[in-house]
């Protein structure tokens, strides 16, 4: 089939916007938006979810305004249509198309897609089959675009390998320009596509699945590892890029002012990049060091040039820890005193709660006192210590003090299930914390303020994730999270004590897709053939159809979730790299299983993850940590 033209197919879903909830996420011409109709080569970037989650995306932000500021590129966004408006354009023939051209995405050059999570995997199925692209990459002609991914769940690559042309590993500034850049010249040049893909591979941090091989043998697990094609020059270990000179990069990326109200309507400036904390479980910790902060005036210039650009009142101050920034304090203080008076409220997703204290909070705070959030992770010290969560009872009543006394009513608790080493007596641990919290703001507050305070238990599904101390481990069963689950509901005695827990049947497919490697890819297929689409989205999971999907394929979704690796085993996901060594993450999880801590590298002396040295990399802090 002849590839798409690039025009305006806009006359075409017009017809379709009344016939639609939220015609809004379908219609361009935003404010802020770019359009280059003088460009030689189309990018059309992808969030592979709806109009108002995906356009906050600070990484979809930064390469759309990095792309479009070279003079031979053009960047245009996409986002996956609601059902209702996926299945019209259907039945009316009409392709997935750009948001600003509103042109055909298969017209474009290359399509890029972000991966935030694993819970997306067939929503990239979706939009290429909407796009008109083969969801194979074997299958794609000559003409078609070239199919690029990155994002955060890129690091295990391989239950999406099979449908994607290339993977760019780790953070994308600098690389993004590369690829496209040498995309066009081979395009230009009319190169083949075998020999495109092989001149990716020369670039620093891209992973081409067409020149690997997947091998099954006695050393590795059931889903095999990866390896260099014997007669492909293309390298054994793909390692993450990084931005060594973070400061340089500008922290303003939102641009854009939505027609729609966002999921996070706020306008989003990243702080710093990178977290050395080093809790146990966390993928993120691992994939984005080093950790390099921005200095207090690039924040404050890109919070005021921000709210001029964008007219919101809210300013969210990103990162893993924003509260570990070495000049949170002194930040929020110069961004409280520019803002005063015209009703903009500074705040950050989380807090640290053993660098929070009675001035942070009314820093955090201004001028509106609504919830707090904190992130204890595990209810007694013995499991904290267990994945190296670094934070004591002690911190949690000091910070909750704080709180309740610098007038809040509110607070939230993030703790996680299925943990390793996890008792039931740890699960009771989680109640009593709740109960001891409101307990404290019992004993601070006036009498007129305690009907109103509350404390929301939120617990989420251990998942094993890739390059972590515990990507060994074995998810928890099913049954047993439901069991647990219900015994941490039975010891909370306080109404005022609220708990809400994440459902165990979409936490079974996320470790399913974390774990498994290219076989995955069938499966994947299967579910969405049955219909499956939006998994993250309640009302539209189906653990059904991903049951079925395996049954024909002769797999055991609990098997794969719930079956621990062997510390020698070769993994599906060694072959791309965040620059972490074995030997650290194997000493970590021995560490876990004896209790015992590591601290901190921003804070005290080199721990040895290795990432450092093998990126060429360091932390780059503007002031002393404490």
């Amino acid at each position: 089939m002849a590839r798409l033209s690039y025009r305006s197919y806009f006359s075409e879903i017009e017809p379709l916007l009344d016939l639609v909830e939220k015609p809004t996420r379908y219609i361009n011409h935003e404010w802020g938006a770019s359009l280059k109709s003088d460009a030689d080569f189309r990018i059309c970037m992808i969030y592979p979810d709806l109009y108002e989650v995906g356009l906050p995306n600070q990484g979809i932000a930064i390469l759309y305004r990095i792309l479009n500021a070279e003079k031979h590129l053009s960047c245009e966004r996409g986002y996956l249509p609601w059902v209702d408006m996926a299945d019209l354009m259907r039945e009316r023939k009409v392709p997935l198309l750009s948001l600003e051209g509103a042109a055909p995405v298969a017209s474009f050059d290359v399509v890029g897609f972000h991966i935030p999570h694993e819970m997306a995997a067939t929503n990239y199925l979706e939009a290429l089959d909407l796009a008109g692209i083969p969801l194979y990459a074997r299958d794609r002609a000559e003409d078609d675009p070239i199919v690029i991914a990155g994002g955060p769940s890129v690091y295990n690559p391989e239950p999406l390998a099979p449908f994607i042309d290339a993977f760019l590993i780790g953070e994308g500034e600098e690389s993004i320009v590369e690829v496209c850049s040498l995309l066009r010249r081979l395009r230009q040049r009319g190169e083949a596509r075998q020999t495109i893909l092989r001149e990716l591979a020369h670039v620093a941090g891209t992973y081409v699945p067409a020149l690997y091989e997947v091998i099954v043998d006695e050393s590795s697990t059931a889903h095999g590892y990866v390896q260099p094609r014997e007669d492909e020059d293309a390298p054994a270990v793909v390692y993450k890029r990084v931005i060594t000179d973070f400061g340089s990069t500008d922290a303003l990326s939102q641009t854009i002012v939505p027609f729609a109200e966002l999921v996070h309507d706020r306008l989003s400036i990243e702080i710093l990049r990178g977290c050395a904390r080093g809790c146990r479980f966390c993928q993120a910790g691992i994939t984005y060091r080093p950790v390099r902060e921005r200095t207090p005036d690039q924040i404050v210039s890109a919070v005021s040039r921000g709210l001029a650009a964008t007219g919101y009142d809210e300013v969210s101050l990103t990162s893993l820890s924003t509260t570990d920034h070495s000049q949170c304090q002194e930040i929020l203080r110069r961004l409280n005193r520019s803002t005063e008076g015209t009703g903009t409220r500074i705040s950050i997703p989380s807090q640290r709660l053993d660098s929070f204290g009675v001035d942070m909070a009314l820093e955090v705070a201004g001028d509106k006192l609504g919830g707090l959030t904190f992130a204890p992770e595990a209810g007694s010290q013995r499991l904290r210590d267990c994945i190296n969560k670094n934070v004591t009872q002690e911190d949690l009543e000091r910070a909750a003090r704080a709180a309740f006394s610098a007038g809040w009513n509110r607070m939230k608790l993030y703790f996680m299930m299925g943990l390793p080493e996890e008792t039931d007596e740890d699960i009771q641990a989680i109640a009593k914390l709740g109960e001891r919290v409101l307990e404290i703001g019992r004993e601070l507050v006036p009498p007129s303020r305690r009907g109103s305070l509350s404390v929301t238990l939120s617990v989420s599904v251990f998942i094993p994730k890739p390059h972590t101390p515990f990507q060994w481990c074995a998810q928890l069963d099913d049954e047993e999270v439901k069991r647990r689950q219900q015994l941490l509901y039975e010891s909370v005695s306080d109404r005022a004590v609220r708990v809400r827990c994440h459902d165990a049947e979409t936490s079974l497919i996320e470790a399913v897709l974390s774990r498994m490697g290219q076989d995955a890819a069938p499966l994947i297929e299967g579910a969405w053939k049955r219909g499956q689409r939006f998994d993250a989205w309640t009302e539209q999971f189906s653990l059904a159809r991903w049951e079925e999907a395996a049954q024909d394929l002769g797999m055991n979704l609990k098997e794969i979730a719930q079956t621990p690796f062997p510390l020698t085993a070769h993994l599906p996901w060694e072959h791309v790299s965040p620059g972490v060594s074995r030997g650290f993450l194997e000493r970590e999880y021995r560490r876990a299983l004896a209790g015992q801590t590591t601290e901190d590298c921003t804070m005290s002396s080199c721990t040895g993850c290795g990432i450092c040295p093998t990126l060429e990399a360091e932390n780059v802090l503007v002031g002393a940590r404490s």
